[in-house]
């Protein structure tokens, strides 16, 4: 077994991260959005999905150097899955009843403090993130080989 300093899975996770995070920040760049660098690093919502990159990108890490009938690749798997369907669907739906709640709270003049909504996932923005690991795991995997 050879001395790495960093570990590769870390490395694939955190640069997927960070390459979702940066797209989607060109990508408020390009709508005109009113964002800061900052705030956008961790803001939920948005193309592409942060969270399904990371997952994914582990994942495909994972296959490519324990190899995909490990029971380590199964458990990545089921969790990328996990992750994906929560941003899709219980984090979105949650986001907008959000967007309701505050539209009534406006509407009726209510002094109720505003909170934060957190948005979810489109299908195409988790999509987006889960190639986006794909080809970020791949990458990270051949260039630790």
């Amino acid at each position: 077994m050879e001395f790495s300093p960093i570990s590769p899975y870390l490395i694939t996770i955190l640069l997927a991260w960070l390459v979702a995070h940066t797209t989607k920040y060109i990508f408020s760049l390009i709508k005109n959005e009113k964002l800061t660098l900052k705030s956008y690093l961790f803001a939920s919502g948005g193309m592409p999905s942060a969270h399904s990159a990371a997952v994914v990108s582990m994942a495909t890490i994972i296959g490519l150097r324990d190899g995909v009938d490990s029971g380590l690749f199964g458990l990545a798997f089921l969790f990328a899955v996990i992750v994906m369907y929560d941003a899709m669907k219980v984090r979105r739906s949650s986001g907008e009843q959000g967007v309701v709640i505050l539209q009534l709270i406006k509407e009726f003049k209510s002094k109720l403090k505003l909170s934060r909504v957190s948005k979810g996932h489109s299908p195409i923005e988790v999509a987006f993130g889960a190639a986006l690991g794909v080809i970020i795991g791949y990458v990270v995997f051949l260039s630790t080989i």
